[in-house]
């Protein structure tokens, strides 16, 4: 986009409000962003410029510039962090690594092709498609280009990593970053799973020669000739001998394992697959299309550091083995729109899923990982309590409670009788009834039954009482002291809702009373749906937010607090909502 030069139409100073707006779309759009960082980003006082430009193409950009550096830009409304920023936060966008030849390319105006990407041994980055994604280089963590994924990751590993992956927007050395002070990317140590620094070794022979070898790989789009050295390097190893290699494609072997490649991934395909069926997809997810079957269910189900790739099996295709598996009468898959298979039905009850011995998972399996959130979810014990109004301190008084008391059922229930038997107002000719004295009448009855009623039974008083103290509750999280606030505790409220170009989208809200952070909930349900998630401020309500989620997404939403979070169902309003089995949602 920034290839060429742009065309600046204004440059004004932006305003405090101006600011404050902005701040809320950088948190609602990187909710990893601590509030320090938003404010370190977009800072209070200090000068803060919006240059509104056009692209060489037409494209009509806001760029937002502070301390002399373009730190975000806006296209079509979407809000993107240029490298100078990422440079700051090397981690707020899922970053893939490709080689140091490829940056000249994508500084021409190329787009990143898969077969350019390197493949660290803990596997790719889960994205799904239409995500902003870093891009950096071997050896170094400091993105260099940033561009939106034009498949998920589970698609680019289906696809055999061939084809376009990423649409860049831009990179470093662009005009973009000419407009700043042009400063080098920091070094940044990559992580300890990431390939060592090939670039920094063009001396050795063996660096060398690995490099010529992994260069094969390179497939940029966006110009017509290609480098003659390039070509001359992606034709040092052969097809055959590449595919032999296990250290090209991030195939991750079990290396204790003696059977070949072919039959681990073999082994590994099956497994996900009946770990899946076993433990993920239930008879109401049927029909259900192969495609989520491998993207949001066997993908998950991969062992940590093992990476799921269809084409290095014997199958080569999800269809061929899904073919494989209803012909052992596991599953039947049909073709319900043209071109589009979905599996229908699931023997659960076959020997191979009722045998699978589901593998203990790893802790950090366990964990929600998205955001700051480090330890495993466990639902708050929540209590109905009563608190004590004005109108009937009378009745608590004699127990030593006052005005504003918080009680438990248990205790009121104790009080009242005690209060009954004390002043003598049990019937004695009919013990399943009460008198009502005075202080009773003032506090139960309404202005109509005060002369009209005497006598009560005890439930009737009982739950009388109960319906005149005001609600209260008690919230407990694991580790923490109790937390006792008045009123109902509002449910997690789960709503359909229908946007102008009338697709539908589901909204969640009250998600931080129950302890649940909104962004680990986005983030997780994105993965889980593939479809997109924003989070916004929530209407009428101070300090919450509300996650939205592309479609009608309540069965995936109820199935995360029912089942995984272990949230009663009476805290949660709207799960009547989900599609019917079968229905388009």
């Amino acid at each position: 986009m920034f290839a060429k030069a742009f065309r600046v139409k204004s440059n004004t100073a932006i305003k405090g409000s101006d600011r404050r707006k902005l701040r809320a779309d950088v948190t609602a759009v990187f909710p990893t962003l601590g509030t320090d960082q938003v404010s370190e980003l977009v800072p209070g006082k200090e000068e803060l410029n919006i240059v509104k430009l056009y692209a060489h193409r037409g494209d009509a950009v806001a760029v937002y510039v502070s301390g002399g550096n373009p730190i975000l830009f806006e296209l079509e409304k979407n809000l993107y962090p240029t490298v100078y920023t990422l440079w700051s936060y090397p981690d707020l966008l899922p970053t893939f690594t490709t080689w140091p030849l490829v940056l000249e390319k994508l500084v021409g105006g190329a787009d990143l092709m898969l077969p350019g990407l390197v493949v660290p041994p803990a596997g790719l980055p889960q994205v799904q498609k239409g995500d902003l994604c870093a891009i950096a280089l071997v050896g170094n963590r400091a993105p260099v280009a940033i561009g939106v994924a034009t498949m998920s990751t589970a698609e680019m590993l289906a696809s055999g990593l061939k084809g376009k992956g990423f649409s860049v927007l831009h990179t470093y050395q662009d005009h973009l970053w000419r407009s700043g002070d042009k400063s080098s990317p920091p070094s940044i140590a990559p992580l300890a799973l990431d390939p060592p620094d090939l670039s920094e070794e063009k001396g050795s022979v063996q660096a060398d020669a690995t490099l010529q070898g992994d260069m094969r790989h390179l497939a940029l789009e966006g110009e017509e000739e290609e480098d003659e050295e390039v070509q001359q390097m992606c034709g040092e190893k052969s097809q055959s001998e590449a595919t032999e290699d296990p250290s090209v494609g991030g195939l991750n072997p079990d290396p204790t394992d003696s059977k070949t490649l072919q039959e681990q991934m073999d082994e590994l395909l099956q497994r996900c697959f009946l770990h899946a069926l076993k433990c993920r997809v239930k008879k109401a997810d049927l029909p259900l299309l192969t495609s989520t079957l491998l993207g949001s269910h066997m993908f998950s189900c991969c062992p940590e550091g093992r990476q799921l790739d269809i084409k290095k099996s014997s199958y080569k295709k999800l269809s061929k083995f899904l073919q494989h598996m209803q012909q052992e009468q596991i599953i039947q898959v049909k073709e319900l729109s043209k071109g589009v298979e979905s599996i229908v039905a699931v023997d659960w009850k076959h020997p191979r899923i009722t045998s699978f011995v589901i593998p203990e998972p790893s802790p950090t399996s366990q964990t929600i990982q998205e955001g700051s959130r480090e330890q495993p979810y466990h639902p708050p014990d929540i209590k109905s309590l009563y608190c004590v109004p004005a109108s009937m301190t009378l009745l608590f008084q004699e127990s030593g409670h006052k005005k504003g008391s918080v009680l438990q059922g248990s205790e009121v229930r104790t009080i009242v009788i005690n209060y009954a038997k004390k002043n003598d107002l049990v019937d004695a000719d009919n013990k399943n009834l009460v008198k009502l004295d005075p202080i009773l009448c003032d506090c139960i009855l309404e202005k109509n039954e005060q002369h009209a009623v005497v006598k009560l039974p005890w439930d009737s008083l009982l739950s009388r009482c109960l319906e005149k103290l005001q609600p209260a509750y008690q919230v407990t999280f694991p580790g923490q002291e109790p937390i006792v606030k008045k009123g109902k505790i509002g449910p997690i409220d789960i709503t359909l809702a229908q946007r102008a170009s009338n697709k539908k989208v589901t909204v969640v809200r009250n998600l931080e009373a129950y302890g649940l952070d909104p962004c680990s909930v986005a983030a997780i349900l994105q993965q889980r749906c593939q479809a997109s998630t924003t989070i916004t401020p929530a209407p009428g309500a101070k300090d919450s937010l509300q996650v939205q989620i592309q479609g009608n997404q309540v069965h995936h939403i109820g199935r995360l607090l029912l089942e995984e979070y272990q949230l009663p169902r009476k805290h949660i309003q709207g799960l009547e909502k989900a599609p019917k089995p079968g229905k388009k949602k």
